[in-house]
């Protein structure tokens, strides 16, 4: 890719994120594509079969070695964790049961949660809302990196370092950025997390339970299928703020990579997102995009024109609550 500047701040515009505009013009040229948005029926069960397979690989791993805990956490355990963080964003959607059953989603969510070991969805749900509405959004938008990260994680080894830590990174940078209360869901959603460690741990011992975290650490981290994190939005060229990756991985993450298509169509389930980009192809085929998540990350970790600070920010209006 050309077009690539080095970089020592984001990259501000001035301008509305691209995502509201394409959706109506998009809407108005297609307006069946209207009919994709909804539940996908498909997802609660194949949520649940991954939520029972790990169920499942902590009994067959409470006797193994320390060395193979942690490597079935990397190689198969925290794959399935990491697919289940996006079902969640995609329970986040309300693409489970509907919009009309927002309940349903946010219990089937902390459900889908149990295997990743920490308590994760509620918290999400909160802050991902303003990801869409805000996207790159000063102060709104927990998904750019702080200054720090940007300043700090510079050269190679650092970035490669940052990946490994992306997942405390991501946990802890809203409480910097953005800190809200916390929610009636959030302490729920910890306290049936915690239960469900401590009857895990009650029944097959330690190693089950550090086998779910470690996975979910490992895989959050460096891994092929982290590459997503990277390849969503960081600015890969100059003017593009959001890519989309078309390769098999997507069978793994519930079409995560379809993320142009996604920010343009939140509601419309990941099972539906490449019939999105069929119907209206003119808008998707010529725009840039990745072909692997693992070059997303040589690259990141050896181009040294990207890095933390390759995102687009942009100042945002609150909007007001409904």
């Amino acid at each position: 890719m050309g077009n690539r500047v080095t970089r020592d701040d984001f990259e501000w515009v001035y301008t509305e994120q691209p995502h509201t505009q394409r959706r109506k013009e998009i809407l108005a040229k297609y307006p069946e594509i209207k009919t994709l948005m909804g539940p996908d029926p498909h997802l609660k069960w194949i949520v649940s079969g991954m939520v029972f397979m790990q169920f499942l690989a902590c009994y067959l791993v409470k006797d193994l070695s320390w060395k193979w805990i942690f490597f079935w956490a990397y190689a198969f355990g925290g794959c399935i964790n990491h697919s289940l963080t996006l079902a969640i964003h995609d329970i986040s959607h309300n693409v489970a049961f509907g919009n009309k059953q927002a309940r349903w989603n946010r219990w089937f969510a902390v459900f889908a949660n149990l295997p990743i070991g920490v308590p994760y969805s509620a918290s999400f749900k909160k802050y991902h809302i303003d990801h869409h509405r805000y996207l790159g959004g000063d102060s709104l938008d927990v998904d750019i990196p702080t200054d720090f990260e940007g300043w700090f994680f510079c050269t190679p080894l650092r970035k490669l370092l940052w990946l490994f830590l992306q997942p405390l990174f991501y946990s802890l940078r809203p409480l910097y950025v953005n800190p809200k209360a916390i929610t009636r869901m959030e302490i729920l959603n910890a306290l049936v997390q915690f239960s469900i460690d401590l009857i895990i741990y009650y029944l097959w011992g330690l190693r089950p339970v550090v086998y779910l975290i470690a996975g979910t650490i490992l895989c959050l981290g460096f891994h092929p299928i982290s590459g997503h994190f990277i390849a969503e939005h960081y600015m890969f060229l100059k003017g593009y703020e959001t890519y989309s990756y078309y390769g098999p991985l997507n069978w793994l993450t519930f079409n995560v990579g379809y993320h142009m298509e996604h920010h343009d169509f939140p509601s419309i389930p990941g099972c539906r997102l490449p019939m999105v980009k069929k119907i209206a192809a003119e808008y998707y085929d010529n725009l840039p995009h990745h072909q692997s998540w693992i070059r997303v990350l040589w690259d990141f970790v050896f181009d040294d024109t990207l890095g933390p600070y390759s995102r687009v920010k942009r100042l945002c209006k609150l909007a007001k609550e409904s």
